[in-house]
């Protein structure tokens, strides 16, 4: 929720280009004022203030690639939204962005346990604002697709209240192989944009050939689709592993169905029980793993920002 070039849902990030100084050659003694031959001149380090997160409070993240106001913050993670309603997630570590111009750590707010409570209480498992007393917005034409059943189940334990609102459809695809001809058929554009969320978008991957395939594919529409993913073989272990009492997701040979095999590992019986226990576990953002987090933000932007 950063910047980028290139069509929508395949995107490319660039570096900066550090631009030599002017000037004569450090032995020409050109600029300086003093010190050893050939060595610049001892620059302090700026000092790094420590900033309450409360929500509102505006920063930059210390590249300076995005600006906006604190949505929500843990001791991990930091999600910043700007003034077109885009967000983005940032991990919270120190000196990590700028408040006013100065390196600044982001301090997770401590509350005493009763307005702890009530603060919960007026944000939904996503960390957003709720919002009380409104009926679910009419659907929209646009249409966020998510792989599976069990996708669709854990988007919409942490982002239910956020789609209600909006007016966002969830639909499982039931696979990513039917993806390019479900895409096909739903006929994208501009008043009719699609955002996808698949797993194990990495290079390589089945799922990256099919979301390249996508965009060559719908031609010119394909502006109008926008195909996220995460790392992980599947959304389970998109789950963060202390959240369903495991210490790490069990690695499954090639062959053996990983559900199935997860389930085996770990003893949780078959794959309904395993589902049962993995969807039982989530309950807000916090449980999931930054990448689908990151992942599910964007294209709900992306649906939705100047609909």
């Amino acid at each position: 929720m950063h910047g980028s070039t290139g069509d929508a849902g395949f995107r490319t990030t660039g570096g900066a280009v550090r631009v030599p100084g002017r000037g004569g050659s450090p032995s020409s003694g050109a600029g300086r004022t003093g010190g050893l031959p050939g060595l610049a001149p001892h620059k302090p380090a700026r000092e790094v203030v420590s900033v309450v997160a409360e929500p509102g409070l505006v920063v930059e993240d210390a590249a300076e690639t995005f600006c906006g106001a604190v949505i929500r913050a843990d001791v991990r993670e930091v999600v910043l939204e700007d003034a077109a309603g885009r967000r983005r997630l940032f991990p919270n570590k120190p000196a990590a962005f700028l408040h006013e111009g100065r390196p600044a750590t982001l301090v997770p707010p401590q509350r005493a346990a009763g307005p702890e409570k009530a603060a919960t209480q007026q944000r939904s498992a996503s960390g957003s604002r709720r919002v009380e007393n409104v009926r679910a917005r009419t659907a929209l034409p646009h249409r966020i697709w998510v792989e599976g059943l069990h996708d669709a189940e854990i988007v919409e334990r942490v982002w239910g209240h956020d789609l209600r609102v909006e007016g966002v459809v969830v639909e499982p695809l039931h696979g990513a192989d039917v993806l390019v001809e479900a895409a096909r058929e739903f006929g994208p554009g501009p008043d009719r944009r699609l955002g996808v969320l698949v797993d194990h978008l990495v290079t390589g991957s089945k799922e990256s050939r099919i979301a390249e395939g996508l965009r060559r594919d719908l031609g010119p529409a394909a502006a109008h689709v926008l195909v996220l993913g995460h790392p992980y073989i599947d959304i389970w272990e998109a789950v963060k592993p202390r959240t369903v009492g495991i210490e790490a997701w069990p690695t499954i040979p090639r062959g053996i169905e990983w559900k199935r095999g997860v389930c085996e590992a770990l003893g949780w019986g078959d794959e309904r029980a395993g589902a049962r226990r993995v969807l039982s576990s989530v309950s807000t953002w916090t449980d999931l793993e930054t990448p689908l987090i990151t992942a599910m933000e964007q294209l709900i932007d992306f649906v939705t920002v100047g609909a």
